[in-house]
């Protein structure tokens, strides 16, 4: 059964509300990570659609590829709330321990790089003008 009309969102109003392109949307509904209605050559979403969307720009903006995502998706679909809770929890240990290595080594690097600088500003005070 359809969505009624005023919770559809058209191409144009999907891409403003999450601030994508044409392009990203397009190929979000060619890997099967988004169905949207189609009317024609008109393609809607509804609260479903809303909901997925919002949950893969929210695991890109964690790091998750698309490809995890849309897996972890299909387990919902698949098997149930239970199982891709579980999945959930498991790809975000991952992603936290992966997140938190980039960290420690970010901050090496940061440090590595403040001293590298306090020694060139050191020498500079040294020369001659």
């Amino acid at each position: 059964m359809a969505d009624p009309p005023d919770t559809r969102l058209s191409f144009k109003e999907m891409c403003a509300r999450f601030d994508v392109t044409p392009r990203t949307l397009r190929y979000y509904e060619y890997i099967e990570l988004l169905a949207p209605e189609r009317v024609s050559r008109a393609r809607f979403y509804g609260p479903r659609e809303v909901a997925r969307m919002t949950l893969i720009l929210r695991g890109r903006r964690f790091g998750f590829s698309l490809e995890e995502i849309r897996q972890w998706l299909l387990i919902y679909r698949q098997k149930g709330t239970r199982p891709q809770l579980q999945a959930w929890i498991d790809m975000a240990d991952r992603q936290l321990d992966a997140l938190q290595a980039e960290q420690a080594q970010l901050a090496a690097s940061i440090e590595d790089l403040r001293k590298l600088r306090d020694t060139a500003a050191g020498e500079l005070t040294r020369l001659p003008d």
